[in-house]
């Protein structure tokens, strides 16, 4: 899927994350805040190699790749 694709299926509650890259079991996520979040608009956040949970930008090679993928 592309990353157009990503950002729908981000946007419909799914996991996504890209084959390309190099860490083993990373994905990104949606948070949409609610009324107890201290962030007022939604943000994609990513689940590092390290089990780490950190916001996340895209980068240009992201943004135009063609192996993104849900994650089950």
């Amino acid at each position: 899927m592309n990353f157009g694709e990503a950002i729908v299926a981000l946007k419909g509650g799914n996991l996504v994350s890209r084959a390309g890259w190099n860490g083993k079991g990373m994905w990104l996520g949606l948070q949409v805040p609610d009324a107890h979040s201290k962030m007022t608009l939604p943000y994609i956040y990513m689940k590092t190699a390290q089990d780490d949970l950190v916001p996340w930008l895209s980068s240009q090679t992201d943004m135009l790749a063609e192996d993104w993928g849900l994650v089950e």
